[in-house]
Order: C-alpha cells, then sequence, then structure tokens
C-alpha cells in the first residue's frame, strides 16, 4: 500500500475564503492569486473553488497558460510582468494583462508588434524597494507607455511592505495618491493584509484587491489574528498515520542528536512524515500536532522520513492513529499552518509552497451550507 501520508486541499473552505474577501473588500473586483502553483496547492486543484473571482493573478507565463487551458475566458495578470520581448507574443495571443515596472519592459513593448494593444499595470515603488518606478519617475513612465500604439489601457498600481504590521500604510498610500492623483485608470493596492486590515476605506481598497494567502486560509498578521478571526478556514490539510510506537523511560532520548530526553515514561508514535515530505525540520519538541483529532506536539528532531509525536495523554491512540500536522483533522478540529508556521520561526506562506511532490495529494469538496 502507499505510504500513509496525504494532503488534502478542501475546496469547500477555498471558496468560503473567497467570499469573506468579498465582504472586507466591499465594492472592488478580486485577483486571486495563483502564484507559487497556487500557494503550493496546485493550480488546477483550486481553479473550480476560485471560478467566482473576478480575475486570476499570477508569476509567470507558464501559469497563464494552465488558467486559460482550464477554460478561464476573464483577466489573467502577470504580477512581474514580461521577462523578455517574446513574452509580448504570448502575451497578446493568451490576451494576458501585464505590470510595467521597469525602463526595460517599457522598451520591450516599444519594440513589438501587435494588433492588439496591451492591458497594463503600471507598478509604483511607494516605499517597498521592490519592483517599480519611483514616484519622482512613474508620472515620465506612465507618459511614455501612454504614447505607445502598443499600449491600450494603463491601469495603476502599488505594493504595500507594512500592511501587516504597526508601520501600517499611511506613508505609502500617500506617495501613491500624490503622484496618481490626476491620472486615470483602474487602481490596485492591497494584498490580503491591506484587504483584510484596511480595506474598509475606499481609496486603500482602490478597483481591485489582490489576497494571496488569505485565499488558502492562513492569515498575513499572525500572531496579532488568527485566521479565524478574519473567517478564513484551512484550504491544505496535512496528515499522516503512526507507524510504530515505543515505550520510554526517564532519561531516554528520541531522535538524531538526542534533543529530547524523557522527563519519566512516555509512549511516543512515530509518523511517516518528515522534512522530505515538506515538514520542517527546525520543528521543535513541543510543536502542536492532533493526533486522531486531538492535541498533542512532537518529540525530538524531525527526521527526512519521520517525527515522533507524544502519546502519554492519549491511551487510545497508537498504530494507524492520523496525526495532522496542519489544517483540518476528520472530528473537525483544526490546527492553523501559522501556529505550526510559527514554532518553525516562518511563516503559513513558506510550509504551504514546501508541501513536496512526494506527497500524494486530493481534493474534497464539501457542498457549502445554505
Amino acid at each position: 500500500m502507499p505510504r500513509p501520508i496525504q494532503a488534502t486541499i478542501h475546496a469547500d473552505a477555498l471558496r468560503l475564503n473567497l467570499r469573506s474577501i468579498r465582504l472586507q473588500a466591499g465594492d472592488a473586483r478580486v485577483w486571486a492569486v495563483v502564484k507559487a502553483n497556487a500557494y503550493g496547492h496546485g493550480i488546477e486543484r483550486v481553479y473550480e473553488a476560485f471560478r467566482g473571482a473576478d480575475g486570476f493573478a499570477l508569476l509567470d507565463l507558464a501559469e497563464a497558460e494552465r488558467v486559460r487551458r482550464l477554460g478561464w475566458r476573464g483577466p489573467v495578470l502577470l504580477l512581474e510582468g514580461v521577462f523578455e520581448p517574446r513574452d509580448l507574443e504570448l502575451c497578446s495571443r493568451l490576451d494576458l494583462w501585464h505590470t510595467v515596472h521597469c525602463d526595460e519592459q517599457i522598451d520591450m513593448l516599444a519594440l513589438h508588434k501587435t494588433h492588439q494593444p496591451h492591458r497594463i499595470f503600471l507598478k509604483m515603488n511607494s516605499g517597498m524597494n521592490r519592483l517599480g518606478f519611483t514616484p519622482a519617475r512613474f508620472r515620465s513612465a506612465w507618459t511614455r507607455l501612454n504614447a505607445l500604439p502598443q499600449v491600450d489601457e494603463i491601469s495603476l498600481m502599488t505594493h504595500f511592505s507594512d500592511a501587516d504590521g504597526p508601520r501600517g500604510i499611511d506613508a505609502q498610500l500617500q506617495r501613491f495618491a500624490d503622484t496618481t492623483r490626476d491620472l486615470p485608470g483602474e487602481r490596485t493596492l492591497s494584498n490580503s493584509a491591506a484587504t483584510l486590515r484596511h480595506a474598509q476605506t475606499a481609496g486603500v481598497r482602490a478597483d481591485w484587491v489582490r489576497p494571496g494567502i488569505a485565499l488558502y486560509g492562513a492569515t498575513p498578521d499572525h500572531p496579532a489574528h488568527e485566521a479565524a478571526d478574519w473567517g478564513l478556514q484551512p484550504g491544505m490539510s496535512l496528515a499522516a498515520r503512526i507507524i510504530g510506537v515505543q515505550h520510554l523511560q526517564a532519561g531516554d532520548h528520541v531522535g538524531y542528536g538526542a534533543t529530547f530526553t524523557a522527563p519519566g515514561p512516555m509512549r511516543i508514535g512515530v509518523v511517516a512524515c518528515g522534512y522530505a515530505d515538506g515538514y520542517p525540520r527546525v520543528c521543535p519538541s513541543g510543536t502542536p500536532v492532533l493526533v486522531d483529532g486531538q492535541p498533542s506536539g512532537t518529540v525530538g528532531r524531525v527526521s527526512m522520513d519521520m517525527l515522533a509525536v507524544d502519546l502519554s495523554a492519549l491511551p487510545q491512540a497508537g498504530h494507524g492513529s492520523t496525526v495532522t500536522l496542519w489544517g483540518r483533522a476528520a472530528n473537525g478540529c483544526q490546527l492553523p499552518i501559522d501556529t505550526v508556521a510559527a514554532a518553525a520561526g516562518t511563516v503559513g506562506y513558506e510550509l504551504m509552497c514546501a508541501l513536496a511532490p512526494r506527497v500524494p495529494v486530493v481534493v474534497e469538496d464539501v457542498a457549502p451550507s445554505a
């Protein structure tokens, strides 16, 4: 039989998350951000759940081709734009909207031969200092684009660096507003954090919001908020079974490096999941898990293919018991991926994207309640 580990994509939760984001976004249209293979969930697996979005935003042409092959005829946005001139041919053929964030991309457009002008999202670097034109250069870039016959409508965008924290968005929002005040075109500013925390303000939600992590049921501002605080449900669960049981005495060690020493008699379960499956090796002893839906924690160092969990307080658990590493257990109890990520010193985004190809994935679709 196959190794007893499986990831489950919860289509019902994904639909619910999209609805929750729409409530926060008001009258703004919603991009479903499916970059990084839908944050590790799989574009093909989430497509049906996210068809209620107004468009799909993603990173590269291969992802765009996949969305089009699935039958999507609405807007598709390349969040980083094109990387070389020939990419524009595929943008034309697939009717892709794309970001322009540097002079080189404008140069490519100026040399591009097309019968169908392109829809452009001109990006401002309002303080994130990754991609985009600074406020001082933004209007000249807009003027250049506006003069090109290869360009149709120009939309305006920026990205907040601190929407999830105390610095907030005010300074960046003001730079964007001051620079674009009399420029035409739709606007998109808000990622998940800005949508959840600030989009009640019309100028923040603008014409489009761009939720990513929130669609998948994690929160961008953990631990200030849990996903449930925003009405979000886990879009992915990772679960495995116990394949062995060990009985320890005081002083016994567990795992490589003997990093855990039993303080007294213990019973532990060995689980068919390790860092080669995408579970973080750096998770310390005590990282939360659910064993048959009941709270417990890991014991010792995570190995490539196995980890151990404490069964001392769970006498009914044993060989074959299901261990939920994150997400939704069969009894309905939930272990937020953000909780596991915090124990590993990282964020839920990384755990989702790190799910290993060797882990079988199934889609579970429970009809939403009325």
